[in-house]
């Protein structure tokens, strides 16, 4: 099965006939997608890290690209088998489908049909919006809740995790550009601001990616709890889409332009 023939039959779904994607459903994006996702995850009944990560004692961070958790390449496309549950309308499906079409768009990352692969992602209706950081053994879950997940930027933010990515504001360097308020933080929440050995690809730090929590990410009273430290007053976490350097990631960790 070609990457041509995948992508042509991803778009086959997200346009048969009947089912039509309406244009203004697939441009809705959560506004803030650090808000919507901990807003969600509030109600989960999973354990979670870092706010939407699911726990792994034997891959926990960035380096793990590193040592064994990134997506296999073959020829110029990795290719990563997917499956999605049959609990979501077709509506819901095409927005999962619409999203993954913007990796093909920009990145060599090609999402496919799972037939008999042993490792691949599956999406499904969790109690949340949560993923595994980077390629675990076998099948591993992307929970896009119905009840509140299904926006193009955040199943970006989830399938960026699921590649290996961490939180932006984690990132081994973000001292030198932010700063963490923890008496505004709610209590039992600060390990979500837990700064990571991240492998930064020599990129520089975003406040524009879809992967930055907001200033007022898990504020206690309303006050933020991240500021930037060139500018106090700068607003963030409100990507609607991935950014530039969110794409530029993806392409130097799979080493896309070889």
């Amino acid at each position: 099965m070609t990457p041509v023939f995948i992508c042509l039959l991803l778009l086959s779904l997200s346009a048969l006939p009947g089912h039509a994607v309406d244009d203004e459903v697939m441009k809705e994006v959560s506004s803030d997608v650090s808000l919507t996702i901990s807003r969600v995850n509030s109600h989960a009944t999973t354990r979670l890290i870092h706010g939407d990560l699911l726990p792994n004692t034997n891959k926990n961070a960035d380096p793990c690209t590193a040592t064994g958790c990134k997506w296999p390449k073959t020829g110029n496309f990795v290719h990563v088998p997917v499956t999605i549950s049959s609990q979501y309308t077709r509506e819901e499906q095409n927005i999962i489908i619409r999203a993954l079409l913007t990796f093909h768009q920009s990145t060599c990352i090609r999402f496919m049909w799972r037939r008999r692969e042993r490792n691949y992602i599956y999406f499904y209706s969790g109690s949340g919006c949560f993923s595994y950081l980077g390629r675990q053994n076998r099948g591993q879950p992307i929970s896009l809740s119905q009840r509140g997940c299904l926006y193009l930027d955040t199943v970006q933010h989830e399938v960026l995790h699921a590649l290996g990515f961490h939180h932006e504001q984690v990132r081994s360097d973000r001292d030198e550009h932010v700063s963490i308020l923890t008496q505004n933080i709610q209590p039992g929440t600060e390990s979500n601001f837990e700064k990571v050995q991240t492998n930064n690809l020599e990129t520089p730090y975003d406040f524009d990616s879809v992967m930055h929590y907001s200033n007022y990410a898990f504020s206690r009273n309303g006050q933020p709890t991240i500021i930037a430290k060139d500018d106090p007053n700068r607003l963030f976490g409100q990507a609607t889409r991935m950014s530039q350097n969110d794409i530029d990631r993806v392409n130097k960790l799979y080493n896309c332009c070889e």
